[in-house]
């Protein structure tokens, strides 16, 4: 008997990757993955902080996550490189179409990560192709994959992240004592560091330990959380494989550049927002019949709002004015921070219905929203823009990846 083998696909230094095989497809001589770089927001913006990082920058002990600050004093000689998300998005949905071609069940799990689904192949087969795609996808992007292989997310995830870069490992329920146990609490997934340090006050250092420690005292510290990594540490995952038809929400947001008092501006930048998301919306082929609106102020309170529809949309211009007409009625003219957008109530067709609500202008800018993405996708984000930026400093397309668009596993929603 043949069981299901998963593979966990998973972009090494992703963004440095992708934006380093960019450069040399443009024509540049340097290789930023040879020297100490790191991807990192604009300061200014107020996003400075590292996103990814070279492997010689690992040698300056520079961390995913710490400011470009504390980045800069390990290493006075630091290449920082401003992120391009549409770029990141672009590799990553281009790498996904080629996965499709070993098996139609792949399913995303982060930007750069992404789960494959085999019904047909012995455990060696599998083996011999995971090389054959790490190989391929190296001979035809020009950047490098892990592969982790095993029965399910949870063993292939944690493979996958055996040995870096470049590699292909397994983890099959026969090799979790010697492969999973041997390892620190910290690399099991889903355990963080506030739960390393509540597991190492009571003896907890190792994934072994975890597994054979007392099952009714781990839920008794970590309630059901416990009860989620006690399963890890054994191997067991329940996620079933979802398709991407199981999107929930597509949404766009921004820390802003300088607080926003003014509703002229508030209004150009959810523009800005709403152009990337409609844009993705079209992309998975959903419409939406919710919108919200997200305002972070300057004190960092939160709040947000959502309107339900007459029809189901994917029109830049019906989502804008929806939000635009939410924004202003919830907006309390204190100034703001970020803003953010998202539609939900998500349906998949291939074709729309009509609807007696919506207005002949709406109907004829669908059809140009499909033209518009068209050239975008052919001659990059920025080849058509709204007269609206032509004139300021706000950029037309705002925000950083959809997020929202991969599912994860199903045991720890």
């Amino acid at each position: 008997m043949i069981n299901d083998i998963i593979m966990h696909i998973d972009v090494n230094s992703a963004f440095l990757s992708w934006h380093a095989t960019y450069e040399k497809q443009i024509g540049m001589d340097r290789d930023i993955r040879e020297i100490p770089s790191v991807i990192g927001g604009n300061e200014e913006n107020r996003h400075g902080i590292v996103l990814a990082k070279s492997i010689p920058a690992k040698k300056y002990n520079i961390q995913t996550g710490e400011s470009l600050f504390e980045a800069r004093n390990k290493c006075p000689k630091l290449l920082v490189i401003p992120p391009n998300y549409n770029l990141y998005v672009k590799a990553s949905k281009k790498l996904r179409e080629f996965l499709t071609t070993f098996t139609p069940q792949v399913e995303p799990f982060s930007i750069d990560e992404c789960f494959l689904r085999f019904t047909d192949k012995s455990r060696e087969e599998a083996v011999n192709l995971a090389y054959h795609i790490k190989d391929t996808v190296y001979n035809k992007f020009g950047y490098t994959v892990n592969i982790g292989i095993s029965e399910n997310k949870l063993l292939a995830k944690m493979a996958g992240d055996f040995e870096k870069p470049n590699k292909c490992h397994t983890c099959f329920p026969e090799e979790i004592r010697d492969k999973m146990w041997i390892l620190p609490i910290e690399d099991l997934f889903m355990v963080g560091r506030k739960t390393k340090q509540k597991l190492n006050k009571i003896g907890i250092c190792t994934i072994g330990q975890l597994a054979n420690f007392d099952y009714d005292s781990i839920v008794r510290l970590l309630k059901s959380h416990g009860r989620l990594i006690y399963d890890y540490a054994w191997g067991r995952d329940n996620s079933t494989f979802k398709q991407i038809e199981h999107v929930k929400s597509v949404g766009n947001s921004s820390t802003l550049k300088f607080d926003v008092t003014d509703t002229e501006t508030a209004h150009a930048i959810i523009l800005s927002l709403v152009e990337v998301t409609a844009w993705r919306l079209r992309e998975i082929g959903a419409f939406c019949k919710v919108v919200s609106i997200g305002i972070k102020y300057n004190d960092f309170f939160y709040i947000s709002r959502q309107k339900k529809l007459s029809y189901f949309t994917d029109c830049t211009n019906d989502i804008h004015e929806n939000i635009c007409k939410l924004f202003d009625t919830t907006w309390d003219k204190k100034p703001i921070r970020q803003l953010g957008v998202s539609v939900t109530d998500l349906e998949f067709r291939a074709v729309k219905q009509i609807s007696i609500f919506q207005s002949n202008f709406s109907k004829k800018s669908e059809i140009l929203d499909k033209t518009i993405d068209k050239i975008r996708y052919k001659y990059g984000d920025t080849a058509i823009i709204r007269g609206t930026f032509t004139n300021n400093n706000l950029q037309p397309l705002l925000g950083g990846y959809p997020s929202d668009e991969y599912i994860g596993m199903s045991s720890i929603l």
